[in-house]
């Protein structure tokens, strides 16, 4: 955690200056430095250096800007499907394409890979991936069971190679906000804390090998997770969790042995605080990811950060202040690079993976931030089964 140079009043007035009471909607903020004509610094290029940068899955894939960043190349991507390689040809601007990952693998020229293959297999994916001396970024989660997390940790300690989680909650501006405000001591502990990810029907038969029908919905639990994780760095040690059953047929037979389309989490965190954490996919009128942060009462009356739809955040902790609302205070990105989906969070992993690589550096969510927000939903789901049975959660954290 950073030393304060400043009292919480004047740092809270610095980062809100010219946006108390405004809901930003879209778009960087001209206030990035809280200074209202002050336009934010362009970005400048650290290298000439060029990541040549393999993808695999053309579904969601296909989504990220690659292509756009002044020091990736896409060097080549690949599919399982004919249709879906195109795709990505289309999208990234490459000639280059192999019907595996397998085969992507054996081209020497390629430094990374980006792994968007169906969720179980991410696990297994990274550590072929690391094998073949590559850097790896994956979609969420990082794995599904625990000996797969096992087995990436090991891999990543034992290569060095860089090793991120595409965790786009964490790359929201309104929970980027809070990192930067928590980083800066104004929380103090996190009492309490709420992740929700709602997304109805997503547990059908869809993706490779239908992955998602009737899909634990704690075993897909970033999205949630990172509401606490992603801002505090800090870690879930116990867990009881409850689930509610499915009535749709697929939740009677199907490969996970899951009878649960919700399921609500309890988490103790190594602060001492608790966390509450939902993923639901049966909830009809809800959708998307949220969640709040309650720090211990202090210097202000009120001490409590309310994540917003977009990029709006909300904070209350400014005594007769009331309610301040953020500007949106992510890093600028490389010109004509888009933001792109969930929250504008796209084009910032890309960026992210990118720079940490070009700059030999750990990415903000780096293995062990990664392993930190998938395990305890692994762990969440066996205590459903068990009827909320409470479950130690396993560290993973370098020793």
């Amino acid at each position: 955690m950073k030393n304060n140079q400043f009292s919480r009043r004047n740092f809270l007035e610095k980062i809100a200056a010219s946006s108390i009471g405004i809901s930003v909607t879209g778009g960087l903020s001209n206030d990035l430095h809280a200074h209202p004509t002050k336009k934010p610094k362009p970005w400048i290029s650290k290298s000439d250096r060029k990541i040549k940068i393999g993808i695999v899955g053309g579904g969601f894939g296909s989504r990220f800007f690659w292509h756009q960043h002044p020091n990736c190349i896409v060097e080549a991507v690949s599919d399982l499907q004919k249709e879906r390689r195109k795709k990505l040809m289309e999208v990234y601007k490459c000639e280059k394409s192999y019907e595996s990952l397998e085969k992507l693998l054996l081209d020497e020229s390629i430094e990374a890979v980006a792994v968007f293959t169906d969720a179980p297999s991410h696990g297994r994916h990274i550590v072929e991936v690391l094998k073949h001396g590559k850097h790896c970024i994956s979609a969420v989660p990082l794995s599904m069971t625990l000996e797969d997390i096992q087995n990436v940790k090991e891999w990543k300690e034992r290569t060095g190679l860089k090793v991120m989680m595409a965790e786009t909650s964490v790359y929201r501006s309104d929970l980027y906000n809070a990192k930067l405000i928590y980083e800066e001591g104004m929380f103090g502990k996190i009492v309490y804390s709420e992740g929700e990810y709602y997304h109805a029907n997503v547990d059908t038969a869809w993706g490779y090998m239908g992955w998602r029908n009737a899909l634990p919905p704690m075993l897909y639990p970033t999205h949630s997770t990172a509401y606490y994780i992603g801002v505090t760095g800090k870690r879930y040690t116990s867990v009881s969790c409850l689930g509610f059953k499915g009535e749709a047929p697929r939740y009677q037979d199907n490969p996970y042995n899951n009878p649960f389309n919700n399921e609500t989490a309890l988490f103790k965190t190594s602060e001492g605080g608790m966390s509450r954490i939902n993923v639901f996919w049966g909830a009809e009128g809800a959708h998307g990811e949220t969640g709040r942060l309650f720090g211990q009462l202090g210097k202000f009356d009120k001490n409590v950060f309310h994540f917003g739809k977009g990029i709006e955040a909300k904070y209350e902790g400014l005594g007769d202040r009331g309610m301040v609302e953020y500007t949106d205070r992510r890093p600028v990105l490389p010109p004509n690079m888009e933001l792109g989906g969930h929250g504008g969070s796209h084009g910032y992993l890309t960026n992210e993976f990118i720079m940490a690589l070009i700059e030999d550096r750990e990415p903000v969510v780096d293995v062990y931030e990664a392993i930190a927000m998938t395990a305890p939903g692994i762990v969440a789901h066996q205590s459903a089964l068990n009827n909320g049975e409470q479950l130690k959660i396993p560290n993973f954290d370098r020793e």
